[in-house]
């Protein structure tokens, strides 16, 4: 480390380029100004090969092309991270850091001990739980579906929390929640720091961004999920409250802005807004661009954050409850730990239990009570200003770099 900055090798599960602002605002845009930049090291998005320039504002982004098939691209994607390690230049880097990869994570601590530089893991989402979770879910009738998941799972979850985390020099998660989850395991509160999600308030501004130009929109009291639709999440319960709403206002309209990369549960969650008769009452838009995703949010009336409680997602900071606030939309929510503080100190919304009959009374009450949605509305951009913002988060997570760089300096020395 030098005169106040800190240059990581960074890896990432995430294909690139990404839509998480963890890492797109986060590492690339904000941090930066405070002195911490980082190289990424990732794969790049098999849709957009043909686009290899796409800036990183971090530092440079390091890539690989991987094949559509997806156990190969496991394989090909490890390999990759393997040469960049073996080909470092320990001089270059501060630290070498590794995000929701455990095996990448063991081959990146035995590099960095090598070279006598710090090793910080990134731990956004339990991913071995979520892989034994998706594989349980399958069953055994599944097949490699089932036994390739569980056995990355297992083997994933053991080499992280008996390996990695206990040897890593600072583990980084996504919530408070997460940090006591973690602690369950034996790493110490102490050698963690929570990061919680949060927004660009630079792009994020109401006045900046215009509604969407669908015409499917004229005339539709609008609602709005932005986020992945991945099974975990329970999408089909929006279908459950929206068939409900359609009783009492038959112009609701529900804009799923997200996707799922599982095609056969994107099928299924289709054939749901069928069966519940509301078909006609969603748009699919796949995923969009941020300034577009945001346009959609800026054409609804109330943002929806259904997110299902248990281990996997408690420990999560939602991002979608947090961009609906930025953009000025009053947010009803359940009771995952993370928003129904954020709900709670802001008053920009109304938190409840997961269920289809409890979202549609507080979306229904809301659509009728125009002057309390301007007021959550108002409070919620007020609140993610001021502590939410990824300028603020970033002053945070820098001045925590730059302490470990100074802590950890004699180590560079060992080799």
């Amino acid at each position: 480390m030098h005169n106040n900055r800190f240059h990581l090798l960074y890896f990432t599960a995430e294909q690139w380029p990404t839509f998480r602002p963890d890492v797109v605002a986060l590492f690339g845009k904000y941090l930066p100004r405070y002195g911490i930049t980082c190289d990424l090291v990732t794969e790049r998005n098999s849709a957009v090969e043909d686009n290899p320039e796409t800036p990183w504002g971090g530092g440079q982004a390091v890539l690989c092309n991987v094949p559509r098939n997806r156990a190969s691209q496991h394989l090909v994607k490890f390999w990759h991270n393997l040469r960049v390690l073996i080909a470092m230049d320990g001089k270059k880097y501060d630290a070498i850091q590794v995000r929701d990869m455990s095996v990448t994570a063991l081959a990146g601590l035995i590099a960095a001990r090598l070279k006598g530089i710090p090793f910080f893991y990134w731990l956004s989402y339990p991913q071995s739980e979520g892989q034994i979770d998706r594989a349980m879910a399958r069953g055994i009738k599944g097949g490699m579906r089932f036994w390739f998941p569980l056995v990355q799972g297992i083997f994933g979850k053991w080499l992280l929390y008996r390996v990695v985390l206990p040897k890593a020099d600072r583990v980084f998660v996504q919530s408070r929640q997460m940090q006591l989850d973690v602690a369950q395991q034996g790493i110490p509160m102490a050698k963690m720091t929570p990061v919680p999600m949060g927004v660009d308030m630079e792009t994020a501004t109401p006045e900046s961004i215009q509604p969407a130009d669908d015409p499917r929109l004229e005339g539709k009291r609008v609602l709005s999920y932005l986020g992945t639709l991945d099974r975990v999440r329970k999408i089909e319960i929006l279908f459950q409250m929206l068939a409900l709403i359609k009783q009492q206002i038959p112009n609701i309209m529900l804009v799923l802005v997200g996707d799922i990369e599982d095609a056969a549960h994107r099928n299924w969650l289709k054939q749901e807004a069928e069966r519940t008769g509301v078909a006609d009452y969603v748009i699919w838009t796949g995923w969009l661009p941020a300034s577009q995703a945001w346009s959609y949010v800026r054409s609804a009336e109330i943002g929806l954050s259904p997110f299902p409680r248990g281990f996997l997602l408690d420990s999560a900071s939602p991002t979608k409850a947090m961009e609906y606030m930025a953009l000025g939309l009053p947010v009803v929510a359940n009771d995952n730990p993370d928003q129904a503080q954020v709900i709670e100190e802001s008053g920009a919304g109304i938190c409840i239990t997961l269920d289809g009959d409890a979202f549609a009374q507080a979306v229904t009450g809301l659509l009728n009570s125009p002057e309390t949605m301007r007021q959550m509305g108002t409070k919620g951009r007020e609140y993610v200003l001021g502590k939410r913002d990824y300028d603020s988060i970033a002053r945070t997570v820098a001045a925590v770099y730059l302490d470990l760089g100074r802590s950890t300096a004699p180590v560079r020395g060992a080799s």
